[in-house]
């Protein structure tokens, strides 16, 4: 990583996989950019324990930053593990989005507080993957609230130091010192490798402050199409779309990008 001159950058959910969690589309190019040296850093929502588990399916070693940017996970040579944390305890956020629903007089629903059978049926994981799913330290998921609250939650989240992300089946509040972008400058702080060259995917407005922080942005279309919040939010800056959704566009967009890339 401290001298590669390529850096992959990808959120997960929506983006290297569907909402079926299925990674097959994107093994291929992945197992290629491992033979380049070309490092893929996964830059989640998910927590610990679930990136674990994609990054042994993957055969990844690489850094990986979870929870919307609230800490970041690498292991040195010796194996031995290092960790950077930047988001505030679940336990803080916790009584601030309490006191977010107190103020806007509506229940901010945390994500960990649904039910297993109201968990799948937003999230489509059952049985351990709930568990792993659960294991949250240092951000905050809660159930998108209805529009009209956007203004006041924004003018409250300056009072409480905090920012709340949207992304497509759930909101993030986080610490203002947390976020995806704000982590990929502390892992090339960490690496000393300030000329790496940033492709960056996400697919929702949560993935805005990575593709920010990426030299080359790429949204990744869903089924539907790209979002077209995170469309806007992009508006006067150069994206790229994805043809195909999901995995499938993850897969032909970094192998066109870093083809042209290594050929210039």
């Amino acid at each position: 990583m401290n001298k590669s001159r390529i850096w992959i950058v990808s959120d997960v959910d929506g983006t290297l996989m569907d909402h079926f969690y299925d990674l097959t589309p994107a093994k291929e190019t992945i197992a290629w950019l491992q033979r380049l040296g070309i490092p893929v850093i996964l830059c989640t929502s998910k927590t610990k324990s679930e990136v674990k588990i994609i990054r042994n399916d993957l055969n990844l070693k690489d850094p990986y930053i979870v929870e919307n940017g609230g800490a970041i996970y690498g292991e040195y040579s010796n194996g031995k593990e290092w960790e950077i944390i930047l988001g505030k305890s679940y336990t803080i956020l916790e009584k601030i989005l309490n006191n977010l629903s107190e103020n806007i007089n509506f229940k901010l629903r945390p994500l960990n507080t649904l039910n297993d059978d109201e968990a799948t049926n937003l999230t489509g994981l059952e049985g351990e993957s709930l568990k792993l799913m659960r294991d949250r330290h240092w951000s905050m998921p809660f159930l998108n609230p209805p529009d009209i609250f956007d203004k006041d939650l924004k003018r409250l989240c300056q009072i409480y130091d905090v920012e709340i992300f949207r992304g497509n089946r759930m909101s993030h509040l986080l610490s203002k010192n947390s976020n995806k972008g704000i982590a990929i400058k502390k892992l090339l702080n960490k690496n000393k490798n300030f000329n790496a060259q940033i492709i960056g995917l996400g697919d929702s407005p949560n993935d805005l402050p990575l593709l920010n922080n990426s030299k080359y942005k790429i949204v990744i279309s869903g089924i539907k199409g790209p979002n077209q919040i995170l469309l806007n939010q992009l508006k006067g800056t150069d994206v790229c779309i994805s043809k195909k959704p999901h995995g499938y566009g993850w897969k032909e967009e970094v192998f066109k990008l870093v083809t042209k890339l290594l050929n210039n």
